[in-house]
């Protein structure tokens, strides 16, 4: 499938705050509005004056060179650091005061660079824990083993399977999680992502050990999550073919700064890109 026919040539408009956003969210609240985000360590800035808007059903791309702060935006983002200046919005709520478990139960959930999930529990068991604030039984209900508590264990059963069929592994529920092969395991991690029922899904480096059927499956599934659950995600990725395949808009970090911002058109086009990642990948590549 083509880049075009993949983003369905969305047409990006511009918001009132001078940000772009895809068409069909110019309507909405945007999911998240970051305003001069940053944060120090030891008097080195690690993100500076990091600024963004995204629509409720965007699908936007985090590129940048290692050591760039694309991490660091997303631990900024879900409050594993607490910035240093400049404020972040979620659907018009101010985060400021929110800690790790406030932004999960706000609405924003993440996966890692680094697989991480709960190995000696079965995949099912692994996506129930990001259903913890969905189904509640009570723990009265639980220990007495009343009607309620049975009715909350199917309710989860069934939204477990639901969840699991986006990837076809509805069939591994039973499985423990570690003995999963690399790719399923990274498709775990964003199923029980999605199990929280986000507004804003964080994808870091999803695509990471992913040969290329793998990754042609995870263009085509990140695409249908956006549709299907109607939320906005924000994925960071070397692999430039799924970040221009799927992205409709693109932040480039550069030493913690952002250095462009645009469409994939626009961000292939922009020699400060070039220069600073695109091409130095090139010459490596050669």
């Amino acid at each position: 499938m083509s880049e075009t026919k993949r983003r369905q040539q969305t047409h990006m408009v511009p918001y009132p705050s001078r940000a772009i956003v895809p068409e069909r969210d110019l309507g909405s609240m945007p999911v998240l509005e970051c305003s001069h985000l940053g944060i120090e360590f030891g008097g080195l800035k690690a993100v500076d004056d990091f600024s963004v808007v995204m629509g409720r059903t965007e699908i936007g791309g985090l590129i940048g060179p290692n050591g760039a702060g694309k991490t660091t935006v997303f631990n900024l983002l879900t409050k594993v650091y607490q910035p240093t200046h400049g404020t972040m919005m979620l659907e018009g709520r101010d985060m400021g005061s929110m800690n790790t478990v406030d932004v999960s139960k706000a609405g924003i959930a993440r996966t890692f660079q680094n697989i991480r999930l709960f190995n000696n529990m079965t995949v099912e068991e692994n996506v129930r824990i990001g259903l913890h604030n969905q189904i509640r039984a009570g723990m009265f209900s639980g220990i007495f083993r009343l009607p309620r508590h049975w009715k909350a264990e199917k309710a989860q059963h069934e939204k477990t399977l639901e969840l699991l069929n986006i990837f076809d592994m509805a069939g591994m529920a039973d499985e423990r999680a570690g003995s999963l092969p690399y790719g399923a395991q990274r498709r775990l991690e964003i199923v029980r992502a999605l199990a929280t029922n986000p507004k804003l899904l964080l994808l870091d480096e999803p695509a990471a050990g992913m040969n290329p059927h793998e990754t042609e499956e995870l263009m085509e599934n990140i695409i249908r999550i956006r549709d299907q659950f109607q939320i906005a995600i924000l994925l960071i990725e070397h692999d430039m073919n799924l970040v221009m395949g799927i992205c409709e808009d693109i932040c480039v970090l550069n030493f913690g700064k952002i250095i462009a911002k645009g469409t994939p058109e626009e961000i292939q086009a922009n020699p400060a890109v070039i220069e600073a990642y695109l091409g130095k990948r090139k010459e490596a590549e050669a």
